[in-house]
């Protein structure tokens, strides 16, 4: 599993190609190594390396004859610069020792630093790439280096306090942290330091052993952390709740603690807030409505329950009515959250080791896994309250939202259409083009469309679906799909067969690679026929996996275009005798109302809508007016 570093930097490698900065240091101790030790043989090697790989070099910094306990050298800094103005992503060292020999600042740079501005850091001699799970050496080496260049003083610090504790542990498993307590810390305010069961005593030039064991205390930190994230992962995959609290209307199932049940107090009001929300009504209108219906807020139930010693801003202001009071961002996030579906979605945020919760991860990227638990509410339902969600509508001039707020599109220019009323004595409502509103005839036409009329073509038009679909719905939804059901069936048949077998072979390429390295390696072939070989597999390999992934994605298309046309047959049924419209039913069955208007030469008018129904690929036409 790539940590949250390494998806940045896949990320913008894929998005403009990785911009690599070649560094090169050498200091005068580095003089009696030769010729090979050389600024210019440095950077000739880090050169061709990268371009092998195919890097463009954007920067090369060198700092000659400084130090690698230097953190300050000019053209380090001017780099570290440059990668704070996102102009690198990638920073390439002959071995760790010319990033630095202080193991403090250096694994700074390594372990917060790079990943933190995205940046990948290679070390080419020592094996060390950020990009890779492997570089748990590094800390080490870190340490080495910084050894190979320090001058140990004999001097003895005068005791002003002392700090003692069982291990080198207790005190903390954060190398980094742990070791700034220890070689800088404790000594610039003149304090000893001891670790009794572990031997060490800064009062003693003996504790070179420390940094290790400081680094060994977090890699047991670390490993525990992967394991935890592991177990974790896979309640996620297998759909598993794994939170402290049960979401709002369902509680912990006693006999597994993994597993939702309905909370037959709290569900009902979910259920309420959904059907406000299918009404047509946003988050602010519902918070007024269950204030006025004095329902509590969920800190209340939790504290009640004793799940949950809080109490929320408004708690606090008003302990009487506080209670009442739900936030705006309670209400939205209870309306997005597709636990109510009977879904579990986990593995909402990114997560790193040592930095803990780093942002929300987009939607998309969430492991969801369905049919969990009994749902509050129907998935259709929850689909048709995202899209509300996505294009909230204001209340017009009475302060009520309007039958078809959200649904009316002009045909021409894509805005809504608004609704005005006409005539004190008589109020009309009609609706018109919001552009045409707002900048006259030369940009969009009226589309004025009146109230009744709207209503009542699109009453009988979902009258004549639920009829025609009640009288043949196998024969509706094999119109909708283009297809009958035996047809599509036994194509989605053929489809799998055929990528079941591409995908074999994609496997079996990747082992023909992996012998292909072998043979190499063993002298069995030689390197120009292991690059011809090896090229011409992977371009199959490219090709394969590029069909593969159309393939399915056809595939999943299909099938849900067939699970949708069902759907849709089975909603609109049960409104074939329906006498009048509400706003629930509109959004239940309707995605949108495009009005489409036509001039003619002689000023004759023709409007004509299209109804979109959600779920229901093709559009209903209905002639309104000529």
């Amino acid at each position: 599993m790539m940590n949250e570093m390494e998806y940045r930097t896949i990320g913008s490698a894929l998005a403009g190609g990785y911009r690599a900065a070649v560094y090169c240091r050498l200091s005068k101790d580095d003089d009696l190594q030769g010729e090979s030790a050389s600024i210019a043989n440095q950077r000739d090697m880090l050169e061709k390396y990268c371009e092998k790989q195919g890097w463009e070099v954007v920067a090369v910094y060198q700092d000659d004859g400084f130090t690698g306990l230097n953190m300050e050298r000019p053209d380090l800094q001017r780099m570290l610069r440059a990668i704070e103005r996102r102009q690198i992503n990638l920073v390439i060292t002959k071995d760790l020792s010319r990033l630095g020999r202080n193991y403090l600042q250096t694994g700074h740079l390594i372990e917060d630093f790079f990943p933190r501005n995205g940046v990948r850091y290679i070390a080419m001699n020592d094996g060390i790439d950020t990009l890779r799970d492997n570089n748990d050496i590094a800390p080490f080496k870190n340490i080495l280096n910084e050894m190979y260049s320090k001058d140990i003083s004999k001097n003895e610090r005068r005791q002003i306090n002392l700090v003692i504790t069982k291990d080198l542990s207790r005190l903390g498993r954060n190398y980094l942290q742990t070791g700034h307590l220890i070689e800088d810390f404790f000594p610039r305010n003149g304090v000893r330091y001891i670790a009794m069961n572990d031997g060490i005593d800064t009062l003693r030039d003996n504790n070179d052993i420390a940094p290790f064991k400081n680094i060994l205390n977090e890699m047991y930190s670390k490993d525990i952390s992967k394991k935890v994230h592991s177990s974790y992962l896979l309640k996620a995959q297998k759909g598993q709740f794994t939170g402290c609290l049960a979401p709002f209307g369902y509680r912990k199932d006693p006999e597994d603690k993994n597993h939702l049940l309905i909370d037959e107090e709290t569900a009902p009001i979910v259920r309420l807030i959904f059907g406000y929300a299918l009404n047509g009504h946003g988050p602010n209108y519902i918070r007024r409505r269950l204030e006025e219906e004095k329902i509590p807020c969920p800190t209340w139930w939790n504290r009640e329950r004793g799940l949950r010693n809080t109490r929320t801003k408004w708690e606090k202001k008003d302990p009487e009515n506080g209670r009442y009071m739900w936030d705006f961002s309670v209400i939205k996030d209870l309306l997005m959250n597709p636990v109510y579906t009977g879904a579990i979605a986990s593995q909402k945020k990114d997560y790193r080791f040592k930095i803990g919760t780093i942002g929300e991860k987009k939607p998309e990227d969430w492991i969801v896994v369905e049919g969990q638990h009994e749902p509050l509410i129907d998935r259709m339902s929850f689909d048709i309250v995202q899209n509300k969600l996505k294009s909230r509508q204001r209340p017009g001039q009475t302060d009520e939202i309007s039958l078809f707020a959200g649904l009316l599109k002009c045909g021409e220019c894509g805005k809504s259409l608004t609704v005005r009323y006409t005539n004190a004595k008589h109020p009309q409502r009609i609706y018109s083009c919001k552009t045409y509103n707002a900048f006259g005839k030369n940009h969009c036409t009226q589309h004025r469309i009146d109230y009744d009329t709207l209503y009542s073509h699109v009453l009988r038009k979902i009258r004549e679906c639920a009829r025609a679909a009640l009288m043949d719905g196998e024969a509706v939804a094999d119109r909708l799909t283009n297809t009958c059901e035996a047809e599509q069936r036994e194509q989605r048949e053929a489809m799998e067969r055929s990528l079941t077998r591409d995908e074999e072979r994609i496997e079996v390429l990747d082992k023909m690679v992996m012998r292909l390295y072998e043979d190499m390696i063993a002298g069995r072939i030689s390197e120009q026929n292991f690059n011809t070989m090896l090229e011409k597999t992977q371009t199959e390999q490219t090709e394969l996996k590029a069909k593969v992934s159309e393939g399915r994605k056809r595939l999943s298309d299909e099938v849900q275009l067939a699970n949708d046309a069902k759907q849709w047959v089975e909603a609109i049924q049960e409104y074939a005798n329906i006498t009048e419209l509400d706003a629930a039913t509109l959004n239940r069955l309707i995605k949108e109302i495009v009005v489409h208007e036509r001039i003619d030469e002689d000023k004759t008018r023709h409007i004509s809508i299209e109804i979109h129904f959600n779920l229901k690929p093709i559009p209903e036409v209905e002639q309104v007016t000529a």
